[in-house]
């Protein structure tokens, strides 16, 4: 699509993934694009986190940025106002599609993670394989830093079903997530997407970035095309998809950059800089 000038113009609000996207492969955030959001926030532009990650592990560096007022988690489970510390905004995981996930689970010794009160349980033996072995896909720092090992998850999850944001089910290999996720993509009553070559997650029905993106946009008095947003992965694509400006990252995967507006740097090289450069300030 081509951005007209105008539509530049009128960007007023700014949805920025983490991982893949704001954040290096360290999870830690550059200088340049720190300077970016602190520019894009002087100037008056709302600036808010859009991330698959629970609240708690949200980096605090990110979060003492002066001025940085939302964070939207766990795939748009949740919107925080940093402001309060409060949630105005909650989106749960149907209690029957949690039962359908735990069956799934424990019919085909299937590992996963469920978030639940803005934070991350894993399986124990899935942590303890990170944690001696390290993965290929996941960061082994961050796993031991962000997760809570439960002995029984599926019991945790049944106890809590109706309060669970997201489920992630993690698969050793691409190719045992392409064989499972038609599986898991037939739980009723959920959305469905990945966030890493090997991961299926499921949320609510109603769950996703662009939809908590639409809700507290309603509450600013504003609208999809006063949203630029930027990811990498494909739970990012229906806010890429519905932004009045979508950025996707060079690293972005395919899916991705096909549907957005624009294509920006990589993480490692502040294509989130760039891009707030290129069209806000």
């Amino acid at each position: 699509m081509k951005i007209e000038k105008s539509m530049e113009n009128k960007i007023r609000i700014i949805a920025l993934d983490l991982d893949g996207t704001t954040l290096r492969k360290d999870s830690s955030l550059s200088p340049g694009n720190r300077d970016a959001i602190e520019k894009a926030i002087a100037k008056g532009v709302i600036v808010c986190v859009s991330t698959g990650r629970a609240f708690s592990a949200v980096p605090e560096d990110l979060l003492k940025i002066k001025g940085l007022r939302y964070v939207i988690s766990s795939n748009g489970a949740h919107i925080t106002d940093l402001a309060t510390g409060q949630y105005i905004y909650s989106s749960f995981v149907d209690p029957e599609a949690v039962d359908r996930a735990i069956e799934i689970a424990r019919k085909n010794d299937l590992t996963l993670e469920a978030f639940y009160h803005d934070k991350a349980y894993i399986d124990e033996d899935l942590f303890k394989d990170i944690r001696d072995k390290g993965c290929q896909y996941r960061n082994r720092e961050y796993v031991m830093k962000t997760r809570e090992p439960l002995s029984d998850i599926l019991g945790f999850m049944k106890e809590h079903r109706d309060s669970i944001e997201n489920i992630n089910f993690f698969f050793p290999t691409v190719e045992e997530r392409e064989k499972w996720q038609p599986v898991i993509e037939s739980i009723p009553n959920s959305t469905v997407l990945s966030s890493l070559p090997n991961n299926v997650e499921v949320g609510g029905k109603n769950t996703n970035k662009s939809m908590a993106l639409k809700f507290l946009m309603e509450g600013l008095g504003l609208e999809y095309s006063h949203l630029m947003c930027a990811g990498d992965a494909p739970n990012d694509i229906p806010m890429i998809r519905d932004a009045g400006i979508g950025v996707a990252m060079g690293n972005a995967w395919d899916q991705v950059k096909e549907a957005a507006d624009y294509i920006t740097d990589t993480n490692v090289n502040d294509g989130v800089a760039r891009a707030i450069e290129k069209f806000v300030l």
